[in-house]
């Protein structure tokens, strides 16, 4: 009679020389264990041990469309099957399908195992009936009727507290191509095999490694978790062998939103792993763990190919930002500074080196402000300088002091058409104009510039400042080309009268960015203070409007009544915005954004919008408009029940600037859609057209 203690020394000296030959291993264990179980009186060939079938969620898939199908697998008595990563012993499934031509199917889910402990042993098992699910992609195009025939070969083990006997199913299934009609039968066994398999959690997870001695690594892992989530006998699955010590005791701690776990590293020395968290018997959660020190080695080992691919985005970034309102008419000023005057073409080029200089070198300024605040702990972004109010009210004061000038109100030397300026004053008001250009275009976040200050927020320091400067230069890119090309500036209408009438039809735009800053003021302070600041900005039009008297009077001192009106306005200003206050919430179907909100709407696999937006950002105002808060997209997400969430940057948060660094992003607009059978959300387009939320809606209608 076989021993099957001798059977197994003689399998580990086999192991090694089979090591990842799966297949031909499981072809030894089925030879050699139906000579044991003959042996030893246990099960042989003609006991099935875990019987297996399988079931599709429809018998009728439509073209074009996946479908779901179970290979449902039943452990008869004591006999238990395994999961994916079976833990110290034990074998995963080996399958191998046979479909029609144009059909593909996907990586298996498993649903949440649990944990079998056998002399010092660790094994991740099935002792009842489960399922595990694939998605069968159905190609387009095939004729009503076609049939499909389902084959699969599956080779597992069955294994019992003192026994294990491979096994071998050959399972089938037809399927005909219709319209897709569930199977009624099926229908609560699906719902039932869905709950049971893991939640993506998107937000990653962390591991730091001790080194203990005596060949001793402990592991502290920290996984972002809602505290309202309860906890029965947790466990955590490593998917990735030996990445920890899957017999070592797990230790479960609460930190707020965090759960800490402690445990024994594995052999393995990774950089990340997936894994399953269980938290109770019907909630399982997929990670993915990161060693902490990754982001920082990324960081520092990024190739020149990255800086080069984000230096090109920021500078395509910083020319589409003279589109915008209140950038344009300032350079279109500097344009027609060319054409009044017949400056020779070196003075051309002085001054659009001084305004190339004022632009980048302010958006250098801003960057490098931004790097300090950040590395002395601040959690801010791209923008920082429109989340105060205060900064806000100077912004709105200089913008009134353009937009009058515009107007005609009053003549500034350094943008005046009708003056003559010498070869110093113009080089020093085209530096001035660069620096208020960069100054006031700079808040928003643009096509190209997200991924580009994204990168720049994790590079070093020295590529990030070449990032802002690349920035600085895609504004000043414009001007510098007509200063340099004197082809260019030929093509320039020839001045007249129309400049005036130009110069004028700009101060629109300029009286436009103004409301629009009242506005976003208006979003973070009070009423009365919202007030006052509207008196500061009439004061200063009044110390404007006695500076024009004055030079067409050509009196002295003409900068006398604006130098005191600014003055005054200026202190009322700053003294009269106080703290800022959170806006009521209005009538609507999002919520607020919170990091463990969506951590349980994803828990609970309901699909979810969520954007980040800011009073201030002109692109997530129109996207609002035109995409967001329409009829037929609010009617599309309630009839696939999407659920929306919505960030406000305004006045700046922590949570979310962590979370867009996170995604590698630095400004807004920020758009994600997370898909109910999706683990990894959907980044979208920072420029969306009216119908891209409902056909994502209409594609994640159930």
């Amino acid at each position: 009679m076989y021993n099957c203690d001798n059977w197994i020394l003689i399998l580990k000296g086999l192991l090694k020389t089979l090591l990842g030959k799966k297949t031909l291993l499981l072809g030894l264990l089925m030879c050699i264990g139906q000579q044991i179980a003959i042996a030893e009186g246990l099960p042989t060939r003609e006991d099935i041990l875990i019987k297996s079938s399988i079931i599709p969620s429809s018998y009728a898939p439509k073209a074009g469309e996946p479908l779901t199908i179970a290979i449902y697998m039943e452990p008869q008595g004591e006999w238990h099957g395994y999961w994916k990563q079976p833990g110290d012993a034990g074998i995963s499934p080996q399958l191998s399908w046979k479909l029609p031509s144009g059909v593909e199917v996907n990586e298996l889910q498993y649903p949440i195992p649990e944990t079998l402990m056998i002399d010092g042993l660790m094994n991740h098992v099935y002792s009842q009936p489960y399922a595990l699910l694939a998605e069968l992609k159905i190609p387009a195009g095939l004729k009503a009727g076609t049939l499909l025939p389902i084959q699969l070969q599956m080779q597992y083990l069955a294994c019992r507290y003192d026994a294990c006997i491979p096994e071998r199913a050959s399972i089938n299934t037809l399927l005909e191509v219709g319209q897709g009609e569930p199977a009624s039968e099926h229908r609560a066994f699906f719902e039932q095999w869905r709950k049971a398999l893991p939640k993506p959690l998107f937000s990653p997870a962390f591991f730091t490694i001790q080194d203990e001695g005596k060949d001793k690594k402990s592991m502290e892992i920290k996984v972002p978790l809602p505290a309202n989530v309860k906890l029965d006998n947790p466990h955590l699955f490593s998917e990735m062998p030996n990445a920890i010590a899957n017999a070592a005791p797990q230790q479960f701690e609460r930190d707020e939103g965090t759960l800490i776990i402690k445990t024994q590293a594995g052999s393995v020395n990774a950089d990340s792993f997936a894994a399953t968290l269980v938290l109770n018997r019907n909630l399982g959660l997929n990670l993915s763990i990161e060693r902490e020190t990754r982001l920082a080695k990324t960081a520092t080992d990024t190739s020149l190919a990255v800086v080069l691919i984000a230096l090109a985005s920021a500078i395509a970034g910083g020319l589409l930002l003279n589109l915008m309102p209140c950038v344009f008419p300032i350079l279109s000023i500097k344009a027609l500074s060319l054409v009044r005057s017949s400056m020779s073409p070196s003075h051309a080029r002085r001054e659009a080196v001084a305004y190339t200089l004022g632009v980048v070198l302010v958006c250098m300024l801003l960057g490098g402000v931004l790097l300090m605040l950040r590395a002395g702990g601040s959690q801010i972004g791209w923008a920082f300088q429109l989340q105060n109010p205060n900064m806000i009210f100077v912004l709105l004061l200089l913008a009134c002091v353009i937009a009058f000038n515009f107007a005609g109100l009053f003549e500034l030397g350094s943008i005046d058409i009708n003056s003559d300026l010498t070869s110093k004053s113009g080089t020093t008001g085209a530096f001035a104009t660069g620096a208020l250009a960069a100054f006031v275009a700079t808040p928003c976040t643009g096509p190209f510039m997200a991924a580009a200050l994204g990168a720049a927020l994790v590079l070093p320091s020295f590529a990030a400042m070449l990032i802002f400067a690349g920035l600085g230069l895609g504004i000043a890119l414009p001007f510098l080309l007509l200063g340099f090309i004197p082809a260019l500036q030929q093509r320039l209408p020839k001045p007249g009268a129309w400049m005036s009438t130009m110069r004028n039809i700009l101060a629109i735009p300029m009286f436009l960015t103004v409301l629009a800053l009242f506005w976003v003021l208006g979003q973070q302070v009070s009423y009365n203070s919202l007030i006052g600041t509207l008196g500061c900005a009439i004061l200063l039009a009044l110390g404007l409007w006695f500076t024009g008297l004055r030079q067409k009077q050509s009196k002295p001192k003409t900068w006398l009544p604006t130098f005191v009106a600014g003055l005054t306005a200026l202190t009322l200003g700053l003294g009269l915005i106080g703290d800022t206050v959170k806006k009521t919430a209005e009538e609507t179907a999002f919520s607020t954004f919170n990091t463990q909100k969506l951590a349980e709407l994803r828990i609970e696999e309901n699909p979810v919008f969520l954007y980040i937006t800011a009073d201030w950002c002109i692109t997530c105002k129109v996207n609002e408009q035109v995409a967001i808060n329409t009829n037929t997209t609010k009617q599309a997400f309630a009839d696939a029940n999407i659920q929306v969430m919505r960030g406000d940057w305004t006045n700046g948060d922590t949570d979310i600037t962590a979370f867009l660094e996170q995604h590698g992003r630095s400004g807004v607009p920020f758009y994600l859609w997370y898909s109910s059978g999706k683990e990894d959300p959907q980044v979208l387009p920072q420029i969306l057209t009216p119908n891209t939320l409902a056909e994502l809606a209409l594609s994640d209608k159930p």
